[in-house]
């Protein structure tokens, strides 16, 4: 198979580092926010959590203005239009959950009941949103529920950087990878 010119573009380095840098984030608080109900352990890490989305949000907004300022580089010329289709859908829904994610959290723990601002790793107040209870119970839902669609389009989003180096044997993933010293 003959591979396009672009096959070997690489994302920037910053857009590489926002791109890992959130990934591992989002992926912990993933772990995190799903299984703090089912696994006690987990409960300690609640304030680590809200701190973590306090962080993916402000990288997140970032990573929008960086992206938005920065084309990324191409799709191999030969990829068909229904998977460009799928890709842009999913990175532009990706960066709207790491947007609604923690904005739902934070109304979430903002609600009239709360005594205190977040703490952003005990170094500094994150001040509370002004909400009412019923905003608070309406943010705790949709958080739970793009939770798991968040889990469900980074599952996608991995497959789909899998199938193209492991089966389509592209350059679609090292675009993203960190660069390797030679």
């Amino acid at each position: 198979m003959t591979r396009s010119r672009t096959d070997t573009a690489r994302y920037s380095s910053v857009a590489i580092a926002f791109h890992w840098t959130i990934a591992v984030l989002v992926i912990a608080n993933l772990v995190i926010g799903l299984g703090h109900e089912s696994v006690p352990a987990l409960r300690a890490w609640m304030g680590a959590h809200k701190a973590i989305g306090i962080t993916v949000l402000a990288l997140t907004l970032a990573r929008v203005a960086w992206r938005l300022a920065h084309r990324p580089p191409p799709l191999p010329t030969d990829t068909p239009v229904w998977q460009r289709v799928a890709a842009h859908a999913t990175h532009w829904s990706l960066y709207a959950l790491m947007l609604a994610m923690p904005l739902t959290g934070w109304a979430l723990v903002s609600g009239p009941e709360a005594k205190r601002p977040l703490s952003w790793f005990g170094l500094l107040d994150v001040p509370l949103l002004p909400v009412t209870s019923a905003t608070a119970d309406v943010a705790d839902k949709v958080h739970g529920l793009l939770g798991w669609l968040m889990l469900a389009l980074v599952v996608l989003h991995v497959a789909a950087a899998l199938r193209h180096h492991l089966i389509l044997r592209d350059h679609v993933l090292a675009r993203m990878a960190p660069a390797l010293r030679r």
